[in-house]
C-alpha cells in the first residue's frame, strides 16, 4: 500500500539546551524562487496530493491527537514558515514512533516522529530538521523530481520513497523486500539527482533556521550524530536511505555553520525540557522510575510531566500531589492549568474544573489547547451551544482538526434539546472519519445524515455539497 511521503532518517543524544539569539548582522541570502513560477493548477494539485496523504497518514501511522504538543511545535515550525514564500501549510503531525524520522509532502504536510523531540538536546536541533524538510517543500523538490523520472508521475515516485517508511514499521526482511525490484532500481539510478537535492535542502533550510534566530550548528550537529546512527545498518543498500547522508554533505553542512556569525547558547531551557518531558510520557517511552528521579531535585519540569504521568494511569491521588510540587515554584503555565483541569475531570470535579480552566481560556482566545479543554469541561456541563461556538472559530481556520471534530461530535451527541441533534452526530462523526482516512465510511455517514435532514432544504443542500467534495477527493489514488 502506498503512501506520498518523503522520509528524514534522523538522529539525535540526550537533554542540553541551546537559546535563539537576536543577532547583529545577517548575511545576505539567495534563495531560489522555485515556487514563484509555479502555475495554480500545480499548487492546487500539490494541495490535493498533500490533504490525501493527510489522510492516509492519519489511517495508517499512530498519529498523536495533543493540542498542546502540537502547538508548541507548530509556533517553531510558523517562525520558520515565516521566512518562505510558501502559503498556508497543510498542517503539522507527530507521529507516535520511538525512531527518529520526519518527512515532508508536497502542498505543506509536514510531520515529526516523537523519537525526534525525545531525543534531541535543544529546539534548535528540532528546527533544524523542520527547517530542511520546509526546503524540500519550498523548492518543491517532488514535482522537480518528477520531471527528472521522465514519464513517473508525482504519485508513481512517491511510491518509491516510500520504501523506507514501510521498512521502519516493520522487521529488515519486510523493509528490503518493499525496496527490491523495478522500483529499487529505479531509485538507484537516480541517487545523484537525489543527494543533490538534500544538499540544497541543507543550505537552504540552514538559511531558514539561521533566518530565524536558530543556532545553525545544530543541523551539523545532528548529521554528526545521525552518520554515527546509520553506520550500524551499513549492510542496507545506499539507495535504502532516502535522504543519503555523505561525509561531503557533513562537511559542506559544518562549514557553511562556520561561516556565520555565532548564535549565543544557554545552559539550560527549562520550556524545552518541560516539552521533552511531556513528550516522553504522551508517546510512553518515560517510566515512573526516570521521572521520579528527575522529580527529587526539585524540578518543575518533572514534575509536570509526572503528574499527567500519573492522571494518564487513573491515580489522581499521585497526579495531585506531583502538580502540587510543580505549583511550589509559583510558575504560572498553561500545561500545568491543563494537567489539574485533567485530574479534576479524572475525579468529576467538574465545578473545579471549570475553574481552573475558564479564566486563561477567556484571557487566551487564540490559545487552542486552553481553549479545547474549556470546550471538553463546558460539554461535560452541557453547555454545548458555548462548546460549539469555541471550536468552530478554530476549525475556519483549520478544518482538517481532528480534536476539535471530536469535541464537536460529542457536543451534538448530548444535545438532546437539538431537532437535528442525530443529524449533527452524523455530520461530525463523518468529519472524524474523513480526516482520520476513513473516507468510504465518512461518505456513508454524510449520506444517511443527508436522508434524515431532506426536510431541510438548508442542511440537505450543505450535505449534499461536503459529500460531493468528500466524493472527488476520495477519487486521487495513492
Amino acid at each position: 500500500m502506498k503512501h506520498l511521503l518523503l522520509i528524514c532518517g534522523l538522529s539525535f543524544a540526550s537533554i542540553a539546551t541551546t537559546q535563539s539569539a537576536n543577532l547583529t548582522t545577517t548575511p545576505q541570502f539567495n534563495v531560489p524562487e522555485i515556487g514563484s513560477g509555479v502555475g495554480l493548477i500545480d499548487q492546487q494539485k500539490e494541495r490535493s496530493i498533500g490533504e490525501k496523504v493527510y489522510r492516509e497518514v492519519q489511517r495508517k501511522m499512530p498519529v498523536t491527537q495533543n493540542p498542546w504538543l502540537e502547538d508548541q511545535l507548530i509556533n517553531t515550525f510558523s517562525h520558520l514558515l515565516s521566512q518562505t514564500q510558501l502559503g498556508q501549510p497543510i498542517g503539522l503531525l507527530i507521529i507516535n514512533d520511538p525512531q527518529i524520522n520526519a518527512f515532508a509532502v508536497p502542498g505543506g504536510l509536514f510531520a515529526l516522529n516523537t523519537g525526534l523531540i525525545n531525543s534531541a538536546r535543544n529546539m534548535d536541533e528540532v528546527a533544524g530538521v523542520m527547517a530542511h524538510e520546509i526546503a524540500h517543500v519550498s523548492q518543491r523538490h517532488y514535482s522537480r523530481s518528477q520531471e527528472a523520472f521522465k514519464g513517473q508521475g508525482l504519485l508513481a515516485l512517491a511510491g518509491v520513497v516510500v520504501g523506507a517508511l514501510v521498512a521502519s514499521q516493520a522487521d529488515g526482511d519486510a523493509g528490503a523486500a518493499v525496496m527490491m525490484g523495478s522500483q529499487a532500481a529505479l531509485m538507484d539510478q537516480q541517487l545523484t539527482y537525489s543527494r543533490n537535492q538534500e544538499r540544497e535542502a541543507d543550505r537552504i533550510g540552514m538559511q531558514y533556521m539561521y533566518s530565524a534566530g536558530y543556532n545553525p550548528q545544530s543541523m551539523a550537529d545532528f548529521f554528526e550524530v545521525m552518520h554515527r546512527t546509520t553506520s550500524r545498518v551499513s549492510f542496507l543498500p545506499d539507495f535504502w536511505f532516502t535522504h543519503p547522508l555523505t561525509t561531503e554533505r557533513m562537511s559542506e553542512a559544518r562549514l557553511r555553520a562556520n561561516q556565520l556569525p555565532p548564535v549565543p547558547t544557554s545552559l539550560r531551557d527549562e520550556d524545552f525540557e518541560i516539552l521533552k518531558l511531556y513528550s516522553l510520557v504522551v508517546s510512553q517511552q518515560a517510566t515512573e522510575q526516570q521521572l521520579k528521579a528527575f522529580a527529587t531535585r526539585n524540578h518543575f519540569a518533572a514534575n509536570l510531566a509526572l503528574a499527567y504521568f500519573y492522571s494518564q494511569q487513573g491515580d489522581f491521588v499521585l497526579a495531585q500531589q506531583s502538580i502540587d510540587q510543580a505549583k511550589s515554584h509559583n510558575r504560572l503555565h498553561n500545561l500545568l492549568t491543563l494537567i489539574q483541569t485533567d485530574i479534576y475531570l479524572g475525579q468529576n470535579k467538574i465545578d473545579l474544573a471549570l475553574k481552573t480552566i475558564g479564566s486563561p481560556a477567556r484571557i487566551m482566545p487564540e490559545n487552542r489547547a486552553l481553549n479545547y479543554k474549556w470546550a471538553e469541561v463546558l460539554i461535560r456541563q452541557n453547555q454545548t451551544t458555548q462548546a460549539e461556538s469555541i471550536l468552530k472559530d478554530f476549525l475556519q481556520k483549520n478544518p482538517r482538526d481532528l480534536s476539535a471534530w471530536n469535541l464537536m461530535q460529542q457536543a451534538a451527541n448530548i444535545d438532546r434539546s437539538s431537532a437535528l441533534r442525530t443529524v449533527n452526530v452524523l455530520r461530525y462523526r463523518a468529519e472524524v472519519q474523513y480526516w482520520s482516512g476513513w473516507e468510504e465510511e465518512a461518505i456513508k455517514s454524510l449520506l444517511h445524515a443527508q436522508r434524515l435532514a431532506k426536510d431541510n432544504q438548508a442542511m440537505s443542500a450543505n450535505i449534499k455539497n461536503r459529500v460531493t467534495e468528500m466524493q472527488r477527493e476520495r477519487q486521487l489514488k495513492i
